[in-house]
């Protein structure tokens, strides 16, 4: 099964990062969109089928937060939510859950995190488990 994932944040080079995750993981990403911020993704969301929403929490516009509430209230439910935040407090954290989000990683994030909390929501990626530190992703 090919993903459909919209990527969310407000810095050009994470989002880089994190689709060079992906692709680094062997998840097969059909389409990656990229927002930087949630009234982008809103925007996104609304216009295109998305399996995969990795957001961020907190940017400019509309924060990830807002972004869950406007998805609720919309009707538009991504398959799988996660946040990819540097936000360590757990109360934002349990918000986000109780929103709606699968799932978050804390930045700065190793890939094989990313990776596995992916994977329990859309399954093992193609190959096996990447490598600790894949060529080009040193971060």
């Amino acid at each position: 099964m090919s993903l459909r994932v919209l990527v969310v944040d407000d810095s050009k080079a994470m989002r880089a990062v994190i689709k060079k995750t992906l692709k680094a993981a062997g998840f097969p990403v059909q389409t990656c969109y990229e927002g930087a911020d949630g009234l982008e993704a809103l925007e996104i969301l609304r216009n295109n089928e998305v399996d995969v929403v990795l957001s961020d929490l907190h940017m400019p516009n509309m924060n990830g937060l807002e972004l869950l509430n406007a998805l609720q209230a919309e009707g538009l439910t991504p398959r799988c939510f996660i946040l990819v935040t540097t936000e360590g407090r757990k109360e934002r954290l349990r918000e986000a859950l109780a929103l709606g989000a699968r799932g978050y990683v804390v930045k700065p994030f190793q890939p094989e995190g990313l990776r596995k909390i992916l994977s329990l929501f859309v399954g093992e990626p193609d190959g096996s488990a990447m490598e600790e530190s894949p060529e080009g992703l040193d971060f």
